[in-house]
C-alpha cells in the first residue's frame, strides 16, 4: 500500500515561521526531502529514526534534477512510507508544487499541499518593507526572475507587467537586476524608482541593499551582492527607514550554537529568538537517572534519613528536578526535612524549589561551591550532617572543605551527564562556511562534549574549525575549561544564569556591530 506524501511550504527561513500543520507534519514523516531555502534547524522536529534526503539546489549546479525530484517522492511514497517534501517558502509560489502533485496523482498515490508564508512577502516584512501600503501601494505583482533574459521576454509581458501593480516583486533575480531594471525602465517605471534586494530574509544572514532602477545594478556588483534575495520595486521601499525593527533587535544577525541538554535548551533558544537572533540547537549531553546500581542504591540509602541532615544544598537545577524524581519513586515525603537548612546554588535553582513549595535561602555573590562555602561556613559546625544532592560530574571541593571542617557529608548522585551522540551534517555545514557567530557553554561538559563530538563528525581539529566564532561561557569554571582545551573565550556571564549569559551575548554583539 502506498503511502502518503505532504508537500510542505517551511517558510522563508526563520524556522519558527513554519505553519502549525507544516510542523505536525514534519512530527510525523518517515522521511524528510528537502532543500537548501528551508532553515536545516526544522529538521530537528523529525521523528526518530526518520530519514532526510537533500535535494537543494545551488546556483551553479543542482545536486538533483526537477524530473528525478519527482520520481524520488513516488519511489518513496510506493514502500509505504509518509514522505515530507519541505520546500522553502510557499510550495505553490515558483515551488513546481505542480509538477510533483501531477506525477503523484498519475501513481495514485495520495498527497497534501500544505501552504507555507512565502518569502514574497515575509521577507521584505522583516526589512520593514509592507508589500503595499494605503498611500503608495495597493496592488502587487509575485515575478520569477530566475531565468535568462531570453526566459524572461517569453514569460513576462513588460509593458503589461510595468505597471500593472504598485509593487513588484521579483523572486531569485539578482544575477538578472540590470536587465529587469532597464527593461522597467523601458516600459515606463522611472528611473528613480525604489528598489530594495533582501538577501536571506528572517535568517541570520538577512541583508538588505537599496537603491533605484537606475542605479542599482552598480550598487549590486560594488557589493557583491549574492542569491537568494527578494527584489522588491516600488514607493513601498521608503518605508524601510521608518519601519524596519529586526535589525534594531539586540542580537540581529547572530547565529548562536546551544549546546545544553536538549531538556534544557528552550530557554536559553527562545531568548535569542526574542532578541533577534537565531539559536541552532546541537545539545552535546543529556541529563539522565543514574544507571550505576551502586550509585542509586547510596542515593536512595541517602533520601531514607532525610530527618538526620542538618543542611541541604541544591547546586543545579537539575539537583533539584531529580531530587524529587527520586523522592517520588521511593514515595518519600519532603517534610522529613523539616530540621535543615536548605540552600540553592543560584536564583533558578531557588525558583524550581520555590515550584516545588520549599523557600530556600540563596547563596549571594558567585553562583558556585565557593561562594556556598563563604556565605554559611561560619554557621557550619563539626559533626552537623549535610546533605549534598547532585550530578555526577560535580566537582568535589565542597564535600572535601565540608568533611575537612568536621561535617559528616553525604553526596548522593541524582542524576548523570552523559554525551548526546548525536551527529549534525547541517552544522558541520554551517561551521566550514562560517555560519557559527557565537558558541554558548554552559557547563564544563558541554566544552568538552562539543570537542568530543565534532571529532568524531569528522573534524581533526574542532577548536580552529571554531576559530571564527566567538565563545560565551557561563561561569569561570566554565570558562577555564574552555580555555583548558585551546579556545579563546570572548565573554564569561556575570552571574552564572542564561539571563546573565544572554547580557553578556547582547553587550558583545553591541560592542561589534559595524
Amino acid at each position: 500500500m502506498a503511502g502518503k506524501v505532504y508537500l510542505v511550504g517551511a517558510g522563508p527561513g526563520d524556522a519558527r515561521l513554519i505553519t502549525v500543520k507544516g510542523l505536525q507534519c514534519l512530527e510525523k514523516g518517515d522521511v524528510v526531502v528537502y532543500d537548501r531555502l528551508a532553515n536545516p534547524s526544522l529538521l530537528r522536529n523529525m521523528k526518530p529514526g526518520a530519514e532526510k534526503v537533500y535535494v537543494g539546489k545551488l546556483p551553479d549546479r543542482h545536486t538533483m534534477k526537477q524530473e528525478e525530484i519527482n520520481q524520488l517522492l513516488v519511489d518513496l511514497a510506493l514502500t509505504g512510507k509518509t514522505v515530507v517534501r519541505l520546500k522553502g517558502g510557499d510550495p505553490t509560489i515558483f515551488g513546481r508544487v505542480g509538477e510533483e502533485a501531477e506525477l503523484l496523482r498519475k501513481h495514485g498515490i495520495p498527497y497534501e499541499i500544505v501552504p507555507g508564508i512565502t518569502a514574497a512577502i515575509s521577507v521584505p516584512a522583516y526589512a520593514g518593507i509592507p508589500v503595499t501600503h494605503r498611500d503608495m501601494a495597493s496592488s502587487l505583482s509575485i515575478i520569477t526572475g530566475h531565468e535568462s533574459p531570453e526566459k524572461l521576454d517569453k514569460s513576462i509581458n513588460w509593458e503589461k507587467v510595468t505597471n500593472a501593480t504598485g509593487t513588484l516583486i521579483f523572486m531569485m533575480g539578482v544575477a538578472k537586476i540590470g536587465y529587469i531594471s532597464r527593461q522597467l525602465i523601458t516600459y515606463g517605471r522611472s528611473p528613480d524608482t525604489p528598489v530594495a534586494l533582501v538577501r536571506w530574509g528572517t535568517r541570520a544572514e538577512q541583508e538588505t541593499l537599496t537603491g533605484t532602477l537606475e542605479d542599482i545594478e552598480r550598487k549590486v556588483q560594488q557589493a557583491n551582492f549574492q542569491p537568494p534575495a527578494v527584489i522588491v520595486v516600488g514607493d513601498v521601499v521608503t518605508q524601510r527607514e521608518h519601519l524596519k525593527w529586526a535589525e534594531t533587535l539586540p542580537l540581529f544577525g547572530t547565529r548562536v550554537l546551544v549546546t545544553r541538554a536538549r531538556s534544557q535548551a528552550s530557554e536559553l533558544a527562545a531568548q535569542i529568538e526574542d532578541l533577534g537572533g537565531e539559536p541552532y540547537e546541537f545539545p552535546v549531553i543529556d541529563i539522565r537517572l543514574p544507571e550505576d546500581e551502586e550509585q542509586i542504591a547510596h542515593a536512595d540509602a541517602a533520601l531514607s534519613r532525610l530527618e538526620t541532615y542538618d543542611w541541604v544544598f541544591f547546586t543545579s537545577v537539575n539537583g533539584v528536578e531529580y531530587f524529587f524524581r527520586r523522592l517520588e519513586k521511593l514515595g518519600q515525603d519532603v517534610r522529613s526535612l523539616h530540621r535543615a537548612r536548605i540552600a540553592a546554588v543560584g536564583p533558578a535553582t531557588k525558583e524550581a524549589l520555590r515550584a516545588r513549595g520549599i523557600a530556600a535561602e540563596e547563596l549571594p555573590g558567585q553562583y558556585q561551591a565557593e561562594g556556598m562555602f563563604e556565605a554559611y561556613g561560619a554557621e557550619m559546625h563539626a559533626g552537623q550532617q549535610v546533605l549534598l544532592p547532585r550530578g555526577d560530574l560535580g566537582r568535589n571541593w565542597l564535600p572535601e572543605v565540608l568533611r575537612e571542617k568536621g561535617l559528616s557529608v553525604t553526596d548522593a548522585v541524582m542524576y548523570e551527564t552523559v554525551p548526546a551522540g548525536e551527529e549534525d551534517d547541517e552544522l558541520l555545514k554551517l561551521i566550514e562556511e562560517g555560519g557559527i557567530h557565537v558558541v554558548t557553554f554552559t557547563s564544563s561538559s558541554t566544552v568538552k562534549n562539543l570537542v568530543a563530538a565534532l571529532k568524531g563528525m569528522g573534524h581533526a581539529d574542532p577548536v580552529q574549525a571554531l576559530s571564527g566564532a566567538a565563545i560565551a561561557c557561563i561561569g569561570p569554571l566554565t570558562a577555564q575549561t574552555a580555555r583548558d582545551l585551546g579556545f579563546n573565550v570572548d565573554m564569561v556571564a556575570e552571574e552564572s544564569t542564561i539571563n546573565s549569559l544572554v547580557q553578556s551575548l547582547c553587550d558583545w554583539r553591541a560592542s561589534n556591530r559595524d
